[in-house]
């Protein structure tokens, strides 16, 4: 775990009240083998401690803020339409210069086959 940081449970993400999405969030983990690990861990015979924990963890636990989903900005800015036809601009000269090489015959190449048949 790393230090400084506090425990959400993450409802966003969570399938049941968002304790196993919360602690993948904390370690780093996939939440997908956070549940597994915890069914697994509850049919290998611990059933009634597994299921308290997880109540105490869902009943302790503070819901995730909402700048804390994984976004810095709350409202991303957007680009004005100058700006994407700018940045697209050179995208664009690339592809056309793609499309010419390939659409365009090589006579040299061409003569070069030829000579081989």
């Amino acid at each position: 775990m790393r230090r400084g940081r506090t425990f959400y449970l993450d409802r966003r993400n969570g399938k049941v009240m968002g304790v196993c999405a919360g602690i993948a969030n904390q370690f780093g983990w996939d939440a997908t083998l956070v549940r597994v690990g915890l069914v697994l861990l509850t049919l290998a015979g611990g059933f009634p401690w597994t299921a308290i924990a997880y109540g105490i963890v869902a009943w302790i636990g503070k819901p995730q803020p909402e700048t804390r989903y994984g976004l810095d900005d709350p409202m991303p800015s957007r680009g004005s339409v100058r700006e994407a036809r700018d940045s697209m601009r050179e995208i664009d000269r690339r592809m056309a210069e793609v499309e010419t090489f390939v659409a365009t015959s090589n006579a040299s190449l061409a003569r070069e086959i030829e000579s081989l048949r």
